[in-house]
């Protein structure tokens, strides 16, 4: 017989070990996360006492995958139009979160006298809250709904997206020696020109691809394709000098944006939870206690450093970006923890070789650490400000409070120049990066393909033509965009003064597409330079006249917005998007919230005038959704169904109470299930059965035994269904059904 390989044995210790402590820690109500660190320091070599994992390179590849499938997950709740959307104050929060604490734990690691590439990765950990701990202490202390809690979970999304960036950062740090400026500009530079590539040509292809094969995907091709369209862009991010994870995250950002986005995340999670707990178990597979008790002194030192740090300076960054103070005090409070990112950027340290072994379980401690504190750090918020409040001038409180309200009422209003200019920047951007992606394809692999078909010169001419048929609808749009729009025309109508600064910017448009023209003819043709120049501004000069271009420039352009915003359309059509008038409750105090009615919820089946919610909780249900049905300002008769969706307006303290009652309000358990089972039963009515004689209305059995009489037999092969006016005679065979207890006290009356 074969022998088990040792990493089915080590996967069944995991798994085993991993769904005991985890039952616990849910019985604890503790995060997962930290149950899985715990298991894997139970199955670790660390731990003479129990099993331990035999073969530690094949649990660290499968880790690995953890993290790429885990960095896929959080793409697929990503969204860079929701990023757009936040504004500016989550952005300042989150820029000054992160620069203050990265600069706190390079200081606190130098204080250590830790190496340099320590220090820097201690900085990026310190810098992470972890978005999964603080969605669950805000749905355990019933705050989730709160208004503050909307904005933190803004920040959190903002700072996985930096952390992807920081991860990239880190990386390329690592890699040099010393590296200087300019070397850290041209990463950045590198970063944002494959970003914007990869998600333009991904709105290109892969939602008309999801649309054109809609039909033929089953829920076990989706998957299929979602997990390999996954790892093929972790293929392509390791292949231009990224990791694996980066590319996951993006693939996840670009299917975000499709319609089927929901059905996809709800495919994957159970494969994200499976290499998602092997990952998190790798992590406690590295905790020594040897280490814990060496840099004792260190890991109380970080706690206290992130505690301190994210009360302060977590306050001051949601004070900077317009909130208030006592809401700052509760965001910045609420952020107090390091978590899945910080074990990412460690493990990242580790494969690459540049922190060194004690690194890793001294965060790991730190975050166990944090995440028990969380929940006190948050209800520590509110006595913190009220003592603040209490011992700062009265003049000052004043002015803190001012600086929000005054944030959250100025008009965002922008001059005709500021949009013009944001539009044309914008699509300079990604029109030169498309051109200039589709150039360095061309010259780099189908030019050297083709010389080995055709002579040189030849090759080198039909590879300029095809580049040139490629490159010419971006590059008429990277030309004539939004020269004809409102705001240019408003330009160029209301001033002289205007005008030469607006045939500026088409001149500038212009220079960029020659430049583009003249680098692929001076490299295929090396022709002098005046003729190239002339080439290119004849070739620009046919490509604006064209009406083929144009037409081709607008359709592509077109299939791209429509690729955009078919999800947040397919939310619209099925009622899922948010009411345009939730943003202007903020200004008075009140915001909306969604509720979900639990399956066992006793409000289901009762009218909203039954249920009263405006009297016992002052809030108000301005729509239901229903599946894909959405019934707006719903009236008193309208009935709640187990798994409606309730939209609630109403204040943070009425909107956590209308939720606390939401999940308190169910129906018992019953502990008697399993005597509950139904039972068909065969009866023969004797002569002592009290039912001779009478109808099935007048016997009672259905009102007094709870029981429900199925047929009766005469002699057919079917049974009959029995007529409420027959009376019932000695020797009449029928069927029964009910619990079992029910049927045994209708048998002992016959």
């Amino acid at each position: 017989m074969a022998e088990l390989p040792n990493l089915v044995k080590d996967l069944a210790l995991i798994l085993v070990v991993a769904g005991a402590v985890t039952l616990l820690f849910k019985w604890l109500r503790q995060p997962l996360v930290l149950g899985y660190i715990v298991a894997g320091f139970l199955v670790s070599p660390h731990m003479p006492y129990t099993m331990s994992v035999m073969d530690k390179v094949d649990v660290r590849i499968w880790a690995d995958i953890g993290v790429m499938f885990l960095l896929f997950s959080l793409g697929l709740d990503f969204s860079f139009k929701k990023i757009l959307k936040m504004g500016l104050s989550p952005v300042i929060a989150a820029l000054t979160i992160i620069f203050s604490m990265m600069m706190l734990g390079t200081m606190m690691g130098h204080a250590f006298g830790w190496s340099r590439m320590d220090c820097i990765f201690l900085g990026g950990m310190l810098a992470m809250s972890s978005t999964t701990i603080i969605y669950k202490a805000f749905d355990d202390t019933g705050l989730r709904q709160q208004h503050f809690a909307g904005l933190v979970m803004s920040v959190l999304i903002l700072e996985d997206m930096l952390a992807i960036v920081m991860m990239v950062m880190l990386s390329a740090i690592a890699s040099g020696n010393n590296p200087d400026g300019g070397q850290m500009l041209g990463a950045v530079l590198r970063i944002g020109f494959f970003l914007i590539l990869w998600f333009v040509v991904g709105l290109f292809v892969i939602p008309s691809f999801l649309r054109s094969t809609r039909k033929l995907m089953t829920d076990e091709t989706m998957v299929v394709v979602s997990l390999g369209l996954c790892c093929l862009m972790a293929w392509i991010s390791t292949t231009v000098g990224f990791s694996p994870a980066f590319g996951a995250f993006i693939m996840g950002s670009i299917l975000a944006e499709t319609v089927e986005a929901d059905k996809i995340i709800r495919l994957v999670e159970p494969v994200k939870s499976l290499f998602g707990a092997i990952f998190f178990v790798s992590v406690g597979m590295l905790v020594d206690p040897k280490v814990l008790v060496d840099y004792a002194l260190p890991i109380l030192a970080l706690v206290a450093t992130i505690l301190l740090g994210q009360g302060v300076l977590g306050t001051a960054g949601f004070v900077l970006s317009g909130q208030s103070l006592k809401t700052a005090m509760r965001s910045g409070f609420s952020m107090a923890q390091i978590g899945e990112f910080a074990f990412i950027i460690a493990s990242l340290g580790l494969s690459l070789g540049v922190i060194s072994n004690f690194l890793y379980p001294v965060v790991v401690a730190v975050s166990v650490i944090t995440t028990f504190l969380t929940p006190y750090m948050i209800h520590a918020a509110d006595p913190c400000y009220q003592l603040i409040e209490r011992r700062l001038p009265r003049k000052w409180t004043r002015r803190l409070d001012h600086l929000g309200a005054a944030h959250q009422h100025t008009a965002q209003e922008t001059s005709n120049w500021k949009k013009l200019l944001r539009k044309m920047g914008t699509n300079v951007l990604i029109y030169t990066i498309l051109c200039t992606a589709i150039t360095a394809l061309m010259l780099t692999f189908f030019l050297p393909f083709i010389r080995h078909i055709l002579p040189h010169w030849w090759a080198n001419g039909v590879c300029g033509v095809l580049t040139l048929l490629m490159l010419s609808p971006f590059l008429r749009s990277l030309v004539m965009k939004n020269n004809r729009s409102e705001e240019f025309k408003a330009l160029w109508i209301e001033s002289r003064f205007n005008r030469l600064p607006l045939m500026f910017t088409v001149l500038a448009r212009v220079f960029i597409a020659a430049a583009i023209l003249f680098y692929i003819c001076n490299y295929l043709a090396r022709f002098a330079n005046a003729i190239v120049i002339t080439l290119a501004l004849v070739v620009i000069v046919l490509i604006i006249l064209s009406r083929n271009l144009k037409k081709r420039s607008i359709r592509l352009e077109r299939m791209f917005i429509k690729n955009l915003h078919s999800r947040d359309i397919a939310a619209q059509v099925q009622g899922r998007k948010r009411p345009l008038y939730e943003g202007r409750l903020l200004d008075r105090d009140i915001h909306i919230s969604d509720f979900n009615v639990p399956e066992d919820s006793l409000w289901a089946g009762q009218s909203l005038m039954q249920l009263r919610f405006r009297n016992r909780f002052g809030v108000h249900v301005s729509s239901i959704l229903r599946g894909t049905r959405r019934l707006n300002i719903p009236n008193g008769e309208a009935i709640i169904f187990p798994g409606d969706r309730l939209q609630v307006i109403g204040s943070d303290e009425q909107l956590q109470l209308f939720g606390q009652s939401l999940k308190g309000e169910l129906v018992a358990e019953d502990s008697h299930i399993e005597e509950r089972e139904m039972k068909l039963q065969k009866l023969i009515l004797s002569m002592q059965c009290r039912f001779i004689g009478k109808t099935l209305r007048e016997s009672g059995i259905r009102n007094d035994f709870n029981v429900m009489v199925v047929g009766v037999e005469e002699g057919q092969q079917n049974l009959t269904l029995i007529n409420p006016a027959r009376r019932f005679e000695h020797g009449d065979i029928i069927w029964v059904v009910g619990e079992r207890q029910s049927l045994q006290a209708l048998m002992a009356v016959c």
